[in-house]
């Protein structure tokens, strides 16, 4: 065989094996659709049918009107929003002293902060909850949002990777035009950081919108509960009914998704070039 035929066999194979992967991927998702779309007397037909003729649409609006899906969406929104914001400010700019600003004890600091990967959350899970309900904020989303306005070493690490593999000479150079520090976070780091902040804005959203113990310690109401509680209160009151499962699991899942395709470009960008550097 030629090398061109030999590059061409291996594109070929490498697609293939790609495909197979695709396939396991989205033959749960496939298999999820189907059975939202089947009425309940074709669950547990065997051999299943995977097209099921006619479409049952119905079950979308069912599922979603039984439960107030529209106050967890909202309820979900309004956490998911905040803690981006809340981890975008505190996280950049700790990433920003710990990169850009010379100061004494930073990168002993910088390694007790990663050291705080190690810990796992249920350790400090019992203190936090009974500092909350000293102050009154269980049942509250407060718990929820004001954590996230104080980092957090994952993502912190992550934006200080990126703030590392920008010149150096740009912040000399801003500082000689009279920038201060909090200028040169503002009018140079942060617009040159778009890839890794769509990272972070990418993890937070993931992590927050499908959270479920934190939601599940803090909020007892029905009126608070967020879509993955929601889902979960539907799941165990329609148990056997798996066509209307699928269909609220699947209309939950959809912002994911399309957060995810929006800053694929900007989120895998910022996932390589995190790592250049330092």
């Amino acid at each position: 065989m030629t090398r061109v035929q030999q590059r061409a066999l291996s594109h070929a194979l490498l697609h293939l094996v790609l495909l197979a992967g695709l396939a396991a991927v989205m033959m749960p998702i496939a298999f999820a659709l189907s059975t939202s779309l089947k009425p309940y007397g074709d669950l547990f037909v065997y051999p299943p049918v995977w097209i099921p003729s006619p479409a049952k649409w119905d079950n979308y609006v069912e599922a979603l009107t039984f439960v107030p899906f529209d106050r967890y969406f909202l309820n979900t929104a309004i956490i998911t929003g905040l803690d981006i914001a809340g981890k975008l400010l505190s996280c950049s700019l700790v990433a920003f002293a710990f990169s850009r600003l010379r100061w004494w004890g930073r990168d002993t600091l910088f390694l007790v902060m990663i050291a705080t990967l190690m810990l796992p959350p249920q350790v400090t899970l019992i203190p936090q909850f009974v500092i909350w309900k000293e102050l009154g904020w269980v049942d509250t989303f407060i718990p929820l949002i004001v954590p996230n306005f104080f980092g957090g070493p994952f993502m912190t690490f992550l934006l200080r990777q990126f703030f590392m593999s920008i010149p150096p000479e740009l912040d000399d150079a801003a500082r000689i035009d009279g920038c201060s520090s909090l200028g040169i976070f503002w009018r140079i780091i942060l617009p040159l950081s778009r890839p890794a902040l769509m990272a972070v804005t990418v993890f937070v959203f993931n992590a927050t919108w499908n959270e479920f113990l934190s939601p599940l310690i803090y909020l007892s109401s029905k009126a608070n509960l967020t879509i993955a509680l929601g889902l979960r209160m539907f799941q165990s009151e329609h148990g056997p009914e798996w066509h209307l499962v699928m269909a609220a699991s699947l209309v939950t899942m959809l912002p994911i998704l399309l957060v995810f395709f929006l800053g694929q470009r900007y989120f895998i960008q910022g996932v390589v070039f995190t790592g250049v550097k330092g």
